[in-house]
């Protein structure tokens, strides 16, 4: 930015260049009809224009590396506040940071950094006028005072309108990505019409808010190209009686033309971006008060990985985005090579109680805590290496089988991706289908069934050998084949040392299972092992059956 000035100032100082050829060659070279003075001149300017041309190109390239420069430093925190606010639940659209973000680049790379540099040096342009008559420089600093006036005046009209649109925009965004999500239900419950409707009403009111700001931006640049032309034509009128008068002579005439021209150009254009400029500052603000909670976070220690235990203290939980508390005191200790059930009637908490486990709900009081770190004591992406997790609504991520069952990791080794599915009972499956391993998986899978989807998300969980399984309904989606590989895949992993949570509903799991944790409106019931605890919950559950 320093540099920008720099180019600035010798810009604007090289604007005066046309202002003196012309008011040398009406003074000079038209009364001593002398050529090589006019030559002379010419070269001069032409070489003023050149420059003047490099400079330019050399500050809008300056500009547009500034974007980018603060796009490559910002990208990995932007894609960061966007997770954070998407896990959190935030009422703010998750992929504003986003949008926020392509604004500020935008406007930097546009025309309206430039003008707003040049805007100071309108001044310097007033007392050149001054110097050639005190009348021509009153005259353009009143005109100057006046389309400043004009800009403060379109700044007050613009800003709650843009604040509206911002919103309304949000709006809009959240009611298209439910269709394209929910399109097959949408569908078949006859509730296309009923979204549409509300679609267009939305975007109804985008178009108003759009266009109220729209308009007023374009009608307060308008009239300040009006009061522009005007002041311009007031600057010759003054100019001319100077010259009747014998106070100036006739090239200033000319020369106080272009140098109120170049006084008042940079305002006209501040006005004429003026929607960019209130749109980057309203982005800024926003990042301003968002970022400092993802870029102010320091790398914890390095921790050994977890081998001995999942303790439990006084946790209390509430859904993401809420402050209602739906899991409330619980407490207890899992330790390696057990594997427990998670039971209770639905919206007891079962599925808020895992999430907190897994962390992506911060404890609203008590901790959770690995082996006694509490899990704000990890550094989250070596956590994940550590976690296992089958939400219970499975959604996977676009790419293939394997770069699923990988977590995406470069280069995964191929018999740690195979192992994962075959200890998920999905290997025999993932070879019968057209590519094997390389099948594109769709948007959120869905090219591949819920049943096929959900054992493919239990092989994710597995790669790797987590210490800590958590597996929310795992076992909705399958049939009597996957049930029995889901049961052995427990089996197996509390075999190995690991810590298996599932929440289900289908007592074929208890198989599986050491130990019962039963909830009931928010609080642990009953915790203990399987077969004190299920012959009274599940009179008619036979372990042999």
């Amino acid at each position: 930015m320093v540099w920008v000035g720099v180019l600035s100032a010798v810009l604007n100082i090289l604007l005066l260049s046309g202002s003196v050829y012309m008011m040398l060659v009406y003074d000079m070279v038209l009364p001593s009809r002398s050529i090589p003075t006019l030559m002379g001149l010419l070269i001069m300017v032409i070489l003023a224009y050149s420059y003047q041309g490099f400079l330019e190109t050399v500050r809008a390239r300056i500009f547009t590396h500034l974007a980018s420069t603060m796009e490559v430093d910002l990208t990995s925190f932007i894609h960061k506040l966007v997770i954070t606010m998407a896990r959190g639940g935030s009422a703010k659209d998750p992929l504003q940071p986003i949008r926020d973000l392509e604004q500020m680049r935008a406007f930097l790379s546009g025309a309206g950094p430039m003008a707003l540099m040049d805007l100071p040096w309108m001044f310097f342009f007033i007392i050149v006028l001054f110097l050639l008559h005190p009348l021509l420089g009153i005259t353009v600093f009143v005109g100057s005072l006046v389309l400043i006036g004009l800009t403060v005046l379109t700044n007050s009209l613009t800003a709650a309108r843009t604040v509206e649109m911002t919103g309304i925009t949000n709006d809009r965004t959240r009611i298209a990505d439910t269709s394209r999500r929910h399109a097959e239900a949408l569908y078949v419950m006859g509730m296309e019409g009923r979204f549409r409707d509300r679609w267009t009403a939305i975007s109804g009111q985008y178009l108003q808010a759009h266009q109220k700001v729209t308009n007023v931006t374009a009608t307060m640049s308008t009239i300040s190209k009006m009061v522009r032309l005007l002041l311009q034509s007031l600057v010759l009128t003054v100019g001319a009686l100077l010259v009747m008068n014998g106070q100036a002579s006739g090239g200033v005439i000319f020369a106080s033309s272009i140098l109120s021209a170049r006084a008042f150009g940079p305002v006209e254009l501040v006005i004429g971006n003026w929607k960019g400029l209130v749109a980057a500052r309203d982005s800024w603000t926003r990042l301003q008060s968002w970022l400092p909670s993802v870029m102010g976070q320091r790398a914890p220690l390095s921790l050994k990985p977890p081998l001995l235990s999942l303790s439990v203290e006084n946790l209390s939980l509430a859904p993401a985005g809420s402050d209602e508390r739906t899991v409330t005191g619980v407490t207890f200790l899992a330790k390696a090579g057990e594997a427990v059930a998670v039971l209770g009637p639905s919206g007891c908490g079962k599925s808020t109680l895992v999430r907190g486990l897994a962390g992506i709900l911060s404890p609203l009081s008590g901790s959770v805590r690995l082996d006694g770190a509490a899990l704000d004591q990890w550094d989250s992406e070596a956590l994940g290496q550590h976690i296992g997790y089958v939400p219970q609504n499975v959604e996977l991520l676009t790419g293939t089988i394997a770069q699923n069952i990988a977590r995406f990791e470069p280069n995964a080794p191929s018999d740690l991706i195979i192992a994962a599915a075959r200890q998920a009972g999905v290997h025999d499956l993932i070879l019968h289908l057209p590519e094997g391993y390389e099948t594109q998986v769709g948007n959120d899978g869905s090219r591949l069934s819920a049943g096929q989807r959900q054992r493919i998300a239990l092989a994710r969980a597995l790669y790797r050998d987590p210490f800590l399984i958590i597996l929310d309904e795992p076992n909705s989606n399958l049939d009597i084949p996957g049930e029995e590989a889901l049961g052995e895949a427990v089996s197996a992993a509390s075999a190995r040392g690991a810590i298996v949570i599932v929440v289900a509903h289908r007592p074929s799991i208890l198989r599986a299972i050491d130990i019962v944790l039963l909830m009931r409106d928010g609080r642990v019931q009953a915790y203990g092992p399987k077969e004190k605890l299920v012959p009274h919950l599940l009179p008619d559950y036979h372990p042999a059956a």
